[in-house]
């Protein structure tokens, strides 16, 4: 196998690290969702929470992408 094609396969493997983030996103914003339908009142408190998550899960995907860059013109 050539080099090239070895750093592209590379790179589209460490994307894969975007499904689970995608997934995980469905999730978290679902549980949102579904407590403020049931005690809206809280919401404000979920809302934090909900957030904090959000920024972590978004930074897996920025992290697989910087991988994925590095692997590709490194």
């Amino acid at each position: 196998m050539e080099a090239e094609a070895a750093k592209f396969i590379g790179a589209g493997l460490a994307m894969l690290a975007l499904l689970g983030v995608g997934i995980g996103l469905g999730n978290l914003f679902s549980g949102l969702y579904q407590a403020a339908a049931r005690n809206p009142a809280a919401l404000n408190s979920y809302k934090t929470f909900v957030f904090i998550g959000f920024a972590l899960t978004e930074a897996t995907g920025l992290f697989a992408l910087v991988i994925a860059f590095l692997i590709l013109f490194a």
